[in-house]
């Protein structure tokens, strides 16, 4: 029995696609930040179990309260802007999760930027680990969180796709709430912080990102990508300066 965990918060323009893609799970559990659309509405029309919690900034103890409540053996973790395609769920049900000796998967993922899928630059190195038998493990750090398993795991080659921002101020609005997030969970690392890396990090990831990662091949969106990663990069240091000074 595979169990599949979204959430949500303000979702009403994505839960339906993103229901379509996963519909053939056992089971969809919503965990919704009280949603001021019809998010949670749809969800339960669509025949999830939904329930609200207050997210709180913390991510992981979100999904964590999700994995607890999903009943499958095996949880597939999807956000509301992703999808799973056919081809990944092909792959999926050749796993025969019932005998595999592995207790997680990691998953690709590929985004939609600027009306194109990017190939290149940070996200096409991305690797999630969505899937995994539940009891293994559990989500870690508030924000870029990452889902720690004990035992072997693998990689699946199809990708679950990411359409990630509507538009660019969407995409800036979240930058800055992820930054702030980020810099908060590095603070409780005590991560301190260092002047320096104010300019040399954003510059670094910039170069790394449009040159060595090759996303000057994605055109424009590959640039504004870069141009993203960096800032979110500046902010989250420059946010950390201003938190160790108070």
């Amino acid at each position: 029995m595979i169990s599949v965990v979204i959430l949500t918060k303000n979702e009403e323009k994505n839960i339906k696609d993103c229901f379509k893609s996963v519909k053939w799970c056992d089971e969809i559990v919503v965990i919704d930040d009280y949603s001021e659309d019809k998010t949670v509405e749809i969800a339960k029309n669509l025949g999830a179990t939904v329930f609200e919690r207050r997210l709180e900034g913390d991510f992981s103890a979100q999904r964590n309260f999700g994995l607890e409540r999903a009943k499958g053996e095996w949880v597939l973790f999807v956000d509301a802007d992703e999808r799973v395609t056919p081809k990944l769920r092909a792959e999926i049900s050749r796993l025969y999760l019932s005998e595999t000796d592995k207790n997680g998967f990691y998953f690709k993922r590929k985004d939609w930027f600027g009306n194109k899928w990017l190939k290149h630059g940070e996200t096409a190195r991305v690797r999630l680990l969505r899937l995994a038998r539940k009891g293994t493990g559990k989500w870690k750090r508030k924000v870029h969180e990452t889902w720690e398993i004990e035992g072997q795991t693998g990689e699946l080659r199809k990708p679950i796709l990411h359409y990630s921002y509507s538009d660019f101020s969407q995409f800036l609005k979240k930058i800055n709430a992820y930054s702030s997030l980020h810099a908060q969970a590095l603070q409780e690392e005590s991560v301190k912080p260092n002047p320096v890396r104010i300019i040399i990090n954003p510059l670094g990831k910039f170069i790394q990102n449009y040159l060595f990662r090759l996303g000057f091949l994605d055109g424009t969106p590959g640039f504004m990508m870069a141009m993203m990663m960096s800032f979110h990069s500046f902010l989250a240091q420059a946010k950390l300066y201003q938190l160790w000074k108070k």
